[in-house]
């Protein structure tokens, strides 16, 4: 989201992508680690522009390639100057040639998660309300208005549970652990079983709401927060989910540095999810690599 009022926010940056390229979102996490077709094409544009022997070293950045794989250009860096600079080169390099279809063949299940039939996709979204000092550019100012978004998952026996008017202890406590969370200026850290140290939330007659509160063992980071909704349901299932969560956030992560330095306000939205956006089809951060896990937190 950052990106969208940075990079992608550049009117000049949009018309050469929308004239002169395919572009194509990924998460660099699982392609790099895939061991299918489209990992293999993944890791040859890669390892062009930033070798390494390692699938769990981060690949992450923007390139270009050419339909059979050759790197035209590669850059890891928001401005936009940067990235007019380095399209208008990769344009410079391309040279038209045929190239063979790539058969997918079979895709790696690790990496290609599905969400269970029946069940629910809620889109989770964060934004830091105040506590921070005056940005000093327009790229820090892009990072303290940053909204964020992921997706939560709900399995078909917890939407079965929530039509009877019964709030499921591990949806709960999967909202908690990895939708309660920092995310607005990168990847956050999860919270883990053991920093979960009190939950009381409730369903009663469409309303949810209740306390959640959360803390590292050393309390450098911590978040306690009260959460609020309604849900409303007819015969083909659940129909609305809109929960606000808002609350007093400290501490920052390693890749979201940056955060105020004083605890503060911290409000995260959950609504349900209609199929109209193509983001509501990627999987939720915190289910990565291990999906099963993810849905069956108990």
């Amino acid at each position: 989201m950052i990106d969208r009022a940075s990079t992608f926010a550049d009117s000049e940056v949009l018309k050469s992508l929308r004239q002169n390229f395919v572009p194509v979102a990924l998460d660099q996490a699982y392609q790099r680690r895939q061991e299918d077709a489209e990992g293999d094409f993944y890791r040859r544009i890669a390892q062009q522009g930033r070798p390494t022997s390692s699938r769990n070293a981060t690949t992450q950045g923007l390139y270009v390639a050419a339909p059979d794989g050759t790197l035209l250009g590669f850059t890891n860096n928001r401005s936009p100057d940067r990235i007019r600079r380095m399209l208008t080169e990769a344009l410079g390099r391309y040279q038209p040639a045929s190239t063979g279809r790539i058969e997918t063949g079979r895709r790696d299940p690790r990496y290609n998660p599905q969400l269970p039939a029946g069940g629910l996709v809620v889109r989770v979204q964060a934004r830091v309300l105040d506590g921070y000092d005056p940005p000093r550019n327009a790229m820090e100012d892009a990072f303290q208005t940053a909204l964020s978004r992921d997706n939560l998952w709900i399995s078909p026996s917890e939407h079965q549970q929530l039509l009877q008017q019964r709030l499921p202890d591990s949806l709960v406590r999967r909202i908690a652990r990895f939708h309660l969370v920092d995310n607005t200026r990168g990847e956050p850290p999860m919270w883990k079983a053991t920093e979960v140290q009190s939950v009381d939330v409730a369903l009663d007659d469409g309303v949810l709401a209740g306390r959640v509160q959360l803390a590292t063992a050393d309390g450098e980071r911590a978040y306690d927060v009260w959460l609020r909704g309604h849900l409303e349901h007819d015969q083909t299932g659940i129909t609305r989910f809109d929960v606000v969560a808002r609350g007093t956030f400290r501490g920052e992560g390693r890749y979201t540095r940056g955060a105020p330095k004083k605890p503060f306000p911290l409000a995260i939205s959950f609504t349900l999810a209609d199929g109209s956006d193509i983001a509501d089809e990627i999987p939720p951060q915190g289910s990565r690599g291990w999906v099963q896990g993810y849905i069956d937190l108990r």
